[in-house]
This record gives C-alpha cells, structure tokens and sequence, in this order.
C-alpha cells in the first residue's frame, strides 16, 4: 500500500494511493467484529467522509475492509441490544450520519466488496456509484428477519438501482445473495473472476477514474445525483445547469488545450 495513513478513532483508515494521492482509500477496519458497525464506528465514519468531502485533491473514493471474511456485517446488534429505547433514540442521528456522509461524497465513489456485506454493510456498498465484488461476496439486507427494516438508505437506494419489485422481493425474504446472482441481478456492477480481489480491482478502476478531470467528475456526479428520478425536461436543466459549473473552468481549457496537443492533461482541478 502507498501513501500515508491517517485514523479516524480506533476503527476507520484513510490511505491515499497513486500519484498527487488522489484515491483515498476509506477502510473499515474493525476486524474482530467484522466491521459491525457501533455508535464510535459511525461516528469515525462521519468524520473521515467529512475531511474527505472536503479536500479538493481527492479525485476517487474507495470504500474497502480489512476484514478477510467480510466488508461490513451491518448493524453492531450486540450494542443495540445493550441500548435503552431511549439510547437508541439519540443513536439514531449518529448511525444515519454515517451512510449519509458516505452517500454524500462529492467523487465518485467505489465499494470494494469481500465477503459479507449485509443490512448496514451493504447499505455503505448501495451509498457508492460503482460496487466491485469477487466470487467470495455474499450481499442482502436482513433486517426484517431481526424485526427492523433496513435504515440506513436500504429501502430508497436499492429500489433506484434493480427496481421496485426485485426490491421487494430481496427486502421481505431478507436473502442473502451469493457473488454471481448479485452479478445477474444488479446489486453489484463489476464480479472479478475468479481468482481476482476486490480490493486490488477497485483500486485499480479508481485510478482510472482518477485520471480525469476532478471539476468534470464531482459535476457529473452531481448531476446523475440530482436528475434521478425527475422527468426528462426537468434533468436535462439539471444537467444543462452541471455543463454550466464546468464549462468555463481551468479543467476544461486545460482537456481541450491536451486533445489538440495530444498530450495527458495536467488538470488545475478548478
């Protein structure tokens, strides 16, 4: 791994990769519990999406694990069952804060899946524009089956994503499903092959990503944010208002100014 490491409390990572450092790779790192995650995670969550949120040099975001068995198993239901109605009440806030903060990350956003991402863990995956998963990913949201429904976005992100009925279906079996009906039915967007990692995939589609202009990025980004779920007259303002945040930055003079002279662009970011 390259760049530096920075912590956010006992169990979330940031680490910046490649050069200029513009992936950061955002871990969950709770190991022993799989990454349940408690009222310190989200709260640690919150606060490295708020640093990341915030830095104009970060061009790609990956959301990855330590954990070999699992990306993230949701909910930390040993800690739920120790709060008080009244306990969970002020949880409430601080839990929604963390999805949300992944949710509202202005790059573009990768979940890399290893294992189980279930309830809240898969809910994290859904908050990212892109999910990558190897053959070892087992996702769902569960929560039915533990006499909740799924709180941290499940019910609004998964229906815009495979639909309303396939939704339902998934959401009242609370089924767990393996990598390649994932693959099939569109809970995740890229299945490695066999053999492949998640992580290293994922790093490597950021890169990529990354290689593109930070201002084009963040505005696209907003712009598929904002238009969905609007009628196509009122998204297409919503797109000709993004072309208009972009069209006269140094990104753009300097993408043009690279094609002419058929050279990589040194983008300003701005």
């Amino acid at each position: 791994m390259s760049g530096d490491e920075q912590r956010y409390g006992e169990f979330v990572a940031v680490r910046r990769h490649g050069e200029g450092g513009h992936v950061a790779e955002l871990v969950l790192d709770r190991p022993k519990a799989m990454n349940a995650v408690s009222s310190a995670m989200a709260a640690s969550l919150t606060e490295a999406c708020a640093v990341l949120a915030a830095d104009p040099t970060v061009r790609t975001t990956v959301l990855t694990s330590s954990n070999d068995r699992a990306f993230c198993v949701g909910a930390d239901l040993k800690e739920r069952n120790s709060l008080t109605d009244a306990e969970l009440v002020r949880q409430r806030p601080a839990a929604r804060a963390a999805y949300t903060g992944v949710l509202d990350l202005p790059m573009p956003a990768v979940a890399a899946v290893h294992g189980f991402a279930l309830g809240g863990g898969y809910e994290l995956a859904l908050a990212c524009d892109v999910i990558v998963a190897d053959a070892s990913a087992v996702v769902g949201l569960p929560e039915v089956s533990v006499g909740v429904l799924p709180g941290g976005g499940g019910t609004q992100l998964l229906p815009r994503r495979v639909g309303a009925a396939r939704a339902a279906e998934l959401v009242f079996t609370a089924r767990r499903v393996a990598a390649a009906e994932a693959a099939e039915l569109g809970l995740v967007d890229v299945l490695v092959p066999d053999g492949g990692d998640a992580r290293e995939e994922a790093l490597a589609l950021a890169a990529r990503i990354a290689g593109n202009s930070p201002v084009g990025l963040r505005a696209a980004k907003k712009a598929m944010r904002l238009g969905q779920g609007l009628d196509l007259r009122a998204g297409l303002e919503v797109e000709d208002a993004a072309w208009r945040s972009v069209a006269f930055s140094g990104d753009r003079a300097e993408g043009v100014a690279a094609f002419n002279e058929k050279r990589k662009p040194q983008w300003p970011g701005e």
